[in-house]
């Protein structure tokens, strides 16, 4: 007799906080198999009824009434990173599972209060790194686990973007600790730096500066560089800035004692091993820069990002709840960039070498 398959469930989303991360969702959802968007959330009325009538769902301004909302199984939360905390318990507390933007929250306590939220009421948590998600990040990463590499010996993450000063004065929370939780790295290069220690594994020590260079009224930092001892011995580095015109495209490069990976934004730049494999050719061609390529997707504009790493990500919070795949990114993982980046704060404050597991949170001081 043959098996039953098991029924995909389909899953309603919910969207909390209707600014421009809230589109990409949006979009990514409505691609996705096995969920469909059901609501938004904002505390705007004008940016709820916005993005409701662009996705032709309801749209709500009262939190309570939202996560009632029937057919709601999933909530998202796109609220500025200071203000997930709130949202994520709320909903767990509610018994509806959730996916947050990254960064998870702001300090390590309020990570920690999400995921404990979760974990008590049952639900499943994701933290957003849709960066993990494209070919060319998973091809590495196979690779990487299948030893190829050899042992891992340096690993470096260089974000060089730019952002106006319009860009930071176009909403109050932009570029301050409470809300921003810090600056270039916690805002924009915490993807990159989430595929550095992916790839490389976990960090053991960290010494960094960091200052404000060219941005006026914000508190964070613009510009920053680290340099890290990884777990496995290996040594690293990542500088991070929105202070570089025109915006680069983002790099990871590990390297091994066999061999070699370069990524520049989704791309492949180098492949290369003390031995071949059959496939590194096809690898080089399928993920490689083609000449005149797209521009480096959100280096110097946030809006120019391409929802469908959002999408593979849903999709596989879908499945792992429905029992078809593991999940990739849970609360854990997604504390992990959080914390590296407060490391780094820390010894930027400092002046100190800074140790892993963070036991003491650095201080909100002003980087002017």
């Amino acid at each position: 007799m043959a098996r039953s398959k098991k029924k995909n469930r389909n899953y309603g989303f919910g969207i909390v906080g209707c600014g421009m991360i809230s589109e990409f969702q949006g979009k990514a959802i409505q691609a996705m198999q096995g969920g469909h968007l059901e609501c938004v959330y904002s505390r705007s009325e004008k940016n709820a009824r916005r993005r409701g009538k662009q996705f032709g769902v309801p749209w709500y301004t009262d939190y309570k009434k939202f996560l009632l909302h029937s057919g709601l199984d999933i909530v998202t939360v796109c609220t500025p990173s200071g203000a997930h905390v709130d949202p994520c318990v709320k909903a767990a507390e509610a018994k509806k599972h959730v996916i947050c933007e990254k960064p998870l929250e702001v300090t390590l306590a309020r990570c920690d209060a999400i995921i404990n939220a979760c974990r008590k009421n049952r639900v499943m948590l994701g933290g957003v790194f849709p960066s993990r998600f494209s070919g060319a990040t998973c091809r590495i990463k196979e690779e990487i686990d299948k030893g190829r590499l050899g042992r891992l010996t340096v690993g470096d993450a260089v974000i060089k973007w730019y952002r106006t000063q319009e860009y930071y004065d176009s909403g109050a929370w932009r570029g301050t600790w409470e809300l921003d939780g810090g600056g270039a790295l916690m805002n924009q290069s915490i993807h990159t730096i989430d595929l550095l220690q992916w790839f490389m594994g976990p960090v053991t020590h960290i010494i960094a500066y960091a200052d404000c260079l060219i941005h006026k009224r914000i508190e964070v930092e613009d510009a920053a560089a680290a340099v890290l001892r990884f777990k496995n011995g290996g040594i690293g580095t990542i500088t991070g800035t929105t202070a570089a015109f025109p915006g680069l495209p983002r790099k990871v490069q590990v390297s091994g004692e066999h061999g070699t990976i370069f990524l520049e934004d989704s791309f492949i730049t180098k492949w290369e091993f003390q031995k071949s494999k059959p496939y590194d050719k096809t690898v080089r061609k399928k993920y490689g820069k083609k000449q005149g390529g797209r521009k480096a997707a959100g280096a110097a504009d946030p809006s120019a990002i391409d929802f469908t790493p959002h999408q593979k990500q849903f999709s596989n919070f879908v499945n792992a709840l429905n029992g078809r795949e593991k999940l990739l990114v849970d609360g854990k993982e997604a504390r992990k960039a959080v914390e590296m980046i407060l490391a780094i704060y820390k010894s930027a404050h400092t002046g100190k070498t800074v140790s892993l597991p963070l036991k003491q949170p650095p201080p909100r001081k002003s980087f002017k």
